[in-house]
Formats: structure tokens, C-alpha cells, sequence
């Protein structure tokens, strides 16, 4: 459907319904298109996710949970740390 911008005989909402719906629509300037209205896409549902959809995408190293080096022990990693005392 292709609609002049100031026909004023139809309204934005049906002009998007119209869009969601699957018809094409374009507003037009002194009979030149300036706007194309189109639903926007989703992304595909992914959740819940099932387990083992990342199998092969995602590694740890071996050290991931190895001490730090010296240059590390003026960084303050206590951010992380909760105590319940």
C-alpha cells in the first residue's frame, strides 16, 4: 500500500497494523517515497535453553583456578569475596 503523507485518511496505527500483517507499506512526499514501514524482526526463541546447546563453543583452561601472579596482588579481588560472618 503506498500512502501520501498528508492524505490524513488513514492513521499510523493502521498503517502499522497493516505493516505487522504483512503488507507492504510506504509513505510518500509529492508523490516520492520517504518512509517504507516494516514489522521488525525477533530473534529466534532460544529459552528455556536446553542443555548442551553450547557443547564445543565455549572452553575453560586448565589453570583458569590456579593462584595469581605477583603482578596480580595489588588488584583488589575482595570485590568478589561475601562474608556471612
Amino acid at each position: 500500500m503506498t500512502v501520501e503523507m498528508n492524505d490524513g485518511k488513514i492513521s499510523l496505527e493502521e498503517l502499522i497494523k497493516m505493516a505487522i500483517g504483512g503488507q507492504e507499506v510506504i509513505v510518500t512526499k509529492d508523490n516520492q517515497p520517504v518512509v517504507q514501514i516494516v514489522p521488525l524482526t525477533t530473534a529466534e526463541k532460544t529459552w528455556p535453553a536446553q542443555a548442551g546447546s553450547a557443547k564445543g563453543m565455549v572452553w575453560m583452561a586448565d589453570d583458569f583456578d590456579a593462584p595469581l601472579d605477583e603482578e596480580f596482588k595489588d588488584y583488589n579481588f575482595t570485590l568478589f569475596y561475601y562474608s556471612y560472618e
